[in-house]
């Protein structure tokens, strides 16, 4: 859906973007991360031009960017910035309905718009006439959302969404995000400094430093082949944490024995992470848990010594190992 091919920005005498070239498949989520300065949100706003390019092409569905008026260009883009941008003078709904009213939408097709994002992104109806003062930080951020969402784009930036909230906050949207059927429609670019935000949420990673792209690949490629030091040792002080979240249930599937009795409780999907099986462990105490295998439709029910060795085998078995 984006091609992008030797992008350079500079500023000054910075060069913020260095000829950087990568693509981004329709549907897929790809996560621009890095330190700050490293060239990440320029190329983010080169991309609705907010920020024009010195040298090099966009193309988006395979029309030049520059070739369109900006302002059409935007409105295929949904944009959520990290402190919301919302219009402080207007209302909750004045604020989802910026977009459709430029497109002159009709006013029952607005408000259809308007609840029906309310209701997914867990926003009351009592929230449609207050001003985004009176909101809390989680709920502000999930109005800058629906705002960015109101006219369907095909599109979505994301600026370090999620940077501004608290800890307990940025977990709970981050579960709201990745289950939203609204998002899985959406090709999105997303910036962030956070490496497990990143990794939690990404399709795709692209690490960079000092204006250029150090890896691109998922974030199991990152971890178990890092293709120079740079990448090794952004990752290293965190490397089992990732590990542990970006290794699914199914990825290790081959590895689980089949053993213990099965318990009378909900199956645990195969897609989630090691982690959160952690987690299941961790909050239900229960001496096994079961795993459904939704390929084969398959169960197992393993205990924690299982779950960790089985684990412990499959990073044996990476490249970097």
């Amino acid at each position: 859906m984006i091609k992008v091919e030797r992008l350079a920005k500079t500023f000054g005498t910075t060069k913020a973007v260095n000829g950087i070239s990568f693509g981004v498949n329709t549907g897929e989520n790809l996560v621009l991360l890095g330190t700050s300065g490293c060239g990440k949100t320029t190329t983010l706003k080169m991309l609705n031009r907010l920020v024009e390019p010195d040298s090099g092409t966009i193309t988006i569905n395979g029309k030049n960017i520059v070739h369109q008026p900006r302002e059409l260009l935007r409105r295929d883009i949904g944009y959520v910035l990290q402190n919301n941008g919302l219009f402080p003078h207007y209302t909750v709904a004045e604020n989802i309905a910026i977009v459709p009213n430029l497109l002159k939408w009709d006013k029952a097709r607005t408000q259809r718009r308007i609840n029906e994002l309310l209701e997914k992104l867990h926003l009351s109806k009592e929230h449609l006439n207050v001003y985004p003062n009176e909101l809390s930080g989680g709920q502000q951020q999930r109005v800058g959302l629906a705002r960015a969402l109101a006219a369907d784009p095909p599109l979505l930036l994301m600026d370090e969404p999620f940077g501004a909230l608290d800890n307990v906050t940025r977990s709970k949207i981050h579960a709201d995000f990745l289950a939203l059927d609204e998002l899985k429609r959406k090709t999105i670019i997303m910036v962030t400094h956070d490496v497990n935000e990143a990794f939690e949420l990404a399709d795709r990673v692209a690490l960079m430093d000092n204006g250029q792209i150090e890896q691109i690949g998922t974030p199991a490629e990152l971890l178990f082949n890092p293709v120079n030091d740079f990448v090794k040792d952004f990752l290293k002080s965190q490397q089992l944490q990732l590990e542990f979240s970006t290794i699914r249930l199914d990825d290790i599937w081959e590895h689980l024995p089949d053993s213990g009795k099965k318990i009378n409780s909900s199956l645990l999907a195969g897609r989630l992470s090691v982690w959160e099986a952690l987690e299941h462990f961790k909050f239900y105490q229960k001496e096994t848990i079961n795993i459904l295998n939704q390929q084969n439709k398959e169960v197992k029910s393993i205990s924690f010594d299982q779950l960790m060795n089985a684990f412990s085998q499959y990073k044996t078995l990476q490249p970097h190992e």
